[in-house]
């Protein structure tokens, strides 16, 4: 099994930069019930207007369920999870009902309201939630969560200057917007979790502990919050 060490040597070549150390993310880990995701700047390059598409990708989204059933297979249950958007975004509904998040909240200005609700509705904490976010809207939630994950944007310095010298992020991502950012955060997080290769060799052969997990993932019905 890689150390959290090799992990963070893997990922910090990568261009990745560790706030907080790999070994320290993964103790925080142990306490982690939910993944929460930002949408626009995570999943996509967040673009807007006529004619410009909200996508995701499907590595991302292989990533993202790569990470619940290395979750699954750590600790014998499902994490929560959900996406948080600015905008009305029916691609980010679409998506988190395809892949059973357990809830997706839609136009939502300030967003700590939308985390309230994914703490009350759901039994959490806010220290048992690891945020995935990139930009200064998502400030508000970052700093009550346990583990945070800026998407990296060489656009925008002062704010991860900002972000860092709050300590309001754990780990900046090397990849940028659009570039496949979920997957990365993914991947060291169930690099962290351990076992990632059980859960790569269990996936490819459809197993009985794979099947029992992709069942319960599929039996959860997302809840959609619109706001505005």
């Amino acid at each position: 099994m890689t150390s959290a060490a090799e992990i963070e040597s893997l990922f910090g070549g990568l261009g990745a930069t560790f706030l907080l150390s790999a070994e320290a993310i993964q103790q925080r880990l142990t306490g982690i019930r939910a993944f929460v995701f930002d949408w626009d700047g995570v999943f996509n390059r967040g673009e807007k207007g006529d004619g410009a598409a909200s996508t995701f990708s499907e590595a991302d989204s292989m990533g993202t369920n790569l990470l619940r059933y290395g979750y699954w297979r750590a600790y014998d249950r499902l994490p929560v999870c959900a996406i948080i958007s600015g905008a009305a975004n029916s691609t980010a509904k679409s998506f988190a009902k395809r892949e059973h998040f357990h809830c997706v909240h839609c136009g939502v200005r300030d967003k700590a309201t939308a985390i309230e609700s994914i703490v009350e509705t759901c039994g959490l904490r806010h220290d048992e939630i690891a945020y995935v976010f990139d930009d200064a809207n998502d400030l508000s939630v970052a700093q009550d969560c346990a583990l945070r994950f800026m998407v990296c944007r060489d656009a925008s310095p002062l704010l991860r200057e900002y972000a860092v010298s709050k300590e309001l992020v754990d780990y900046i991502t090397a990849a940028r917007s659009g570039e496949y950012a979920v997957r990365e955060v993914s991947e060291l997080l169930l690099g962290l979790l351990g076992g990632y290769a059980g859960v790569f060799e269990s996936r490819q052969r459809y197993d009985d502990e794979f099947t029992q997990y992709f069942a319960a993932r599929q039996s959860i019905e997302t809840s959609e919050f619109d706001v505005g």
